[in-house]
């Protein structure tokens, strides 16, 4: 029997999102047991398949910071080129970006912090010395003919620093997007943001003259308000989502910060919002069931749950818009 969720649109709400699949990446990177390419390979193929235009498939990071992507070079050496996917990865830094330049990288993230101690933690920088480390990547990068998206983690809590003031957030998005970033990711690594917190801070960014669609959020799940919050985000007009299949990740340098917002769990609510996004729910179940199955632990997605099948992996056939 196909269980998908009746189709009742909420007027105002966008009628397409984009998303931005995260699970190659931000959900592999604290893995602790190492992954073959080989199977990285097969999961980006796999999320491409399913019709995930946008991928940031690994990490240009030193290999002693993240072990797990020490094979991004031979990794995105392989990838495909071209339309329909566009593949990302993160770069940190001027030495990332030469490696980043030698496999043929089109489109990269730099990756901010809202807040001292994190950047301290997560880039070694304090936080003015931060943009002074991504200006340089940035300018090359673009001299270079390539496009960057920048994230900005610590957006609504820091563990270390408690509650994180919107006009800091702002202030710090704003300076990102200086940089020449065409467009800013806004974190929540933690998970404690809810809805209300959302529309105020999505709401001052708009107010501070940051246009909508230069804007997308990265929600975690932590405390369970990633879909609430991302409803929210649709409500202001937010068309650009980060989501990982099967609910994959976190922050290896904030202990708090668990799964990232699960991208089948994202695909039950819009399908049944009417909002297109253009992926194949039922692949992409079959995917995540997959790679929980590499993992040898079940998937962290309520909907990877519900649909996921028999113990083979054989995902319930759902339809998909």
């Amino acid at each position: 029997m196909t269980r998908l969720p009746a189709t009742v649109p909420i007027p105002g709400l966008p009628t397409r999102v984009q998303i931005t699949e995260m699970g190659a990446r931000d959900g592999l990177q604290n893995e602790k047991l190492p992954i073959a390419t080989d199977i990285k390979l097969e999961f980006i193929s796999r999320l491409a398949a399913a019709g995930l235009g946008e991928i940031e498939a690994t990490s240009f990071v030193h290999p002693r910071w993240v072990p797990q992507l020490a094979d991004s070079d031979v990794l995105f050496a392989q990838l495909p080129v071209g339309p329909p996917v566009r593949y990302s990865a993160l770069v940190p830094n001027l030495g990332g970006l030469e490696r980043a330049l030698k496999v043929g990288v089109q489109r990269i993230a730099v990756f901010g912090s809202a807040t001292e101690t994190f950047a301290q933690k997560n880039l070694g920088r304090g936080y003015e010395e931060q943009f002074q480390m991504f200006a340089p990547v940035v300018t090359q990068a673009l001299a270079n003919g390539m496009t960057v998206r920048a994230y900005l983690s610590m957006c609504f809590g820091d563990p270390w620093e408690g509650p994180v003031p919107i006009d800091r957030v702002v202030t710090a998005g704003r300076r990102m997007l200086e940089l020449g970033c065409d467009e800013l990711s806004i974190g929540d690594t933690i998970g404690v943001g809810t809805p209300g917190h959302v529309t105020a801070l999505l709401t001052a960014f708009v107010a501070a003259g940051v246009p909508l669609d230069r804007l997308g959020v990265h929600f975690h799940d932590t405390y369970g308000q990633a879909l609430a919050n991302t409803l929210a985000a649709l409500w202001v007009g937010i068309t650009k989502i980060d989501a990982s299949a099967g609910g994959l990740g976190g922050c290896p340098y904030a202990k708090s910060a668990t799964g990232n917002l699960a991208t089948e769990d994202l695909i039950w609510m819009l399908d049944g919002l009417g909002i297109h996004h253009g992926v194949d729910l039922d692949l992409l179940v079959r995917t995540s069931v997959w790679m929980a199955q590499k993992l040898s632990r079940p998937s962290p997605s309520a909907v990877v749950r519900a649909l996921g099948g028999t113990p083979g992996g054989e995902a319930t056939s759902v339809n998909h818009h």
